[in-house]
């Protein structure tokens, strides 16, 4: 199959809400030839990066909008504009081979239409951006909801943190402190002609001056290091982790945290960690296989601890709430597109839900630690506002980090350009069981 094609069918996918780039692409990825690949990625994630702009480029370029049947022409669009704006392919090819695309799609008139639009872009299009500046939209490459909410929570950021969204993101390193120290693992990269430095804040962080093929890296296969971004890897120490401890990982897919938990304190008692399906277990498992690490998975609700939950108290609990993944759009560019503003008061309910439901688990002294990787204060430090004001028991402790900004509770993390992810934590202590 074609890559644009290929690219377009895993977009038309996402436009029309029925999944995300990581649950489409790969079907299409397994059409197309294999050295084709790496491009249709880019085209897909490229396409979704800068989606927001590309479709109201397109919009002045049409006559009329697509029906909502023709998703696939939508999205073939997007990927043609995509590629004569944001990639070095000549537009001659951008357009031949965009517009060849729609004779797999049976439907005729697609084919002129393509062309086309296509091809005033090319003529007009620097010049109609450029006229439609003014436009945060375009500007940014964001949708409306999202631009307003970054701007009205951060009005001094906002315009960065969309930069830094729209950005590459750096390959960030997790080094398994069972194997080597950071800077041991530094001397080896360095004997390798793999250039990389410490990160500011994480002590197990290493970032790569250039991505590469992880399998490549001293010692992958061995477990010696993960894939990890810096963000994320503060929970383990934020936790203040100490042997005997019962540590709980609540929403723990892919497994990223509950492995560096097992790696930064080998005498832990017991890790459980919970998702809600068990087909997301199975990255878990395989993270922990690899890295030859055990812990106890299970596949519930963590909401529901009537059935799973033995009774036993945690001596530290993670909590890394389902969220709006706003701090990760950089690795995840169609959040632009699923995410709706309609989503984050009911992402707020279900974090404060899983709070609730949660700290009965926790005995008195213990310590939950509170995360998500959204950028909106709605998902963070207002929840734990809500939570605290409810629970007599709970009370607040400090940070030990310099990461991020200090806010009326926690700390935020703002996706930085070749840094960590957009990223938040709060530390909370059980000083007393809930009465009644």
């Amino acid at each position: 199959m074609n890559p644009r094609l290929a690219a377009a069918r895993a977009l038309a996918a996402v436009l029309c809400g029925k999944a995300s780039l990581n649950s489409s692409l790969p079907t299409q990825l397994d059409k197309v030839e294999e050295r084709d690949r790496g491009l249709t990625q880019d085209l897909a994630f490229g396409t979704a990066r800068w989606q927001p702009r590309l479709e109201l480029l397109a919009a002045q370029l049409l006559q009329k909008p697509f029906k909502a049947a023709d998703s696939e022409v939508q999205a073939l669009l997007l990927v043609g504009l995509y590629q004569l704006f944001y990639t070095r392919i000549p537009a001659h090819a951008a357009i031949g081979e965009t517009v060849g695309c729609a004779d797999k799609l049976k439907k005729p008139w697609a084919k002129a239409l393509l062309n086309a639009v296509l091809r005033r872009a090319q003529r007009e299009g620097e010049e109609l951006l450029a006229s439609m500046e003014r436009d945060p939209v375009v500007r940014t490459a964001h949708p409306r909801w999202l631009q307003k909410s970054l701007k009205a929570f951060w009005p001094e950021q906002w315009e960065a943190i969309c930069a830094a969204n729209n950005a590459h993101p750096p390959m960030i390193l997790r080094v398994n402190r069972r194997h080597h120290s950071r800077d041991a693992y530094l001397a080896l990269l360095g004997e390798a002609g793999i250039a990389a430095a410490a990160c500011q804040y994480s002590r197990d962080g290493i970032v790569l001056a250039a991505a590469c093929d992880v399998r490549g890296l001293p010692g992958f296969a061995e477990g010696w290091i993960s894939v990890q971004d810096e963000a994320a890897q503060l929970a383990a120490d934020l936790l203040e982790l100490a042997p005997g401890q019962r540590v709980l990982d609540a929403c723990c897919a892919p497994g990223g945290k509950t492995c560096h938990l097992l790696e930064a304190e080998q005498g832990l008692a017991e890790v459980v960690a919970i998702d809600l399906e068990a087909k997301r277990l199975v990255r878990v498992r395989e993270n922990l296989a690899r890295l030859q690490l055990d812990a106890k998975l299970i596949a519930c609700d963590a909401r529901d601890t009537a059935n799973w939950w033995d009774g036993k108290t945690f001596q530290r609990i993670l909590l890394d709430a389902p969220c709006s993944a706003t701090g990760v759009i950089r690795r995840h560019p169609d959040i632009k597109l699923t995410r709706q503003a309609d989503d984050i008061p009911a992402l707020a309910t279900l974090q404060g839900e899983l709070l609730d439901a949660l700290w009965p688990t926790l005995e008195v002294g213990g310590m939950l630690l509170y995360a998500t990787c959204s950028s909106l204060p709605t998902e963070n430090t207002e929840v734990i506002e809500a939570f605290l004001a409810r629970t007599p028991g709970a009370r607040e402790l400090d940070l030990a980090t310099e990461a991020g900004l200090r806010q009326p509770h926690g700390r935020q993390l703002l996706a930085q350009e070749g840094g960590h992810d957009g990223f938040y934590y709060a530390k909370l202590i059980k000083i007393a069981a809930s009465r009644g």
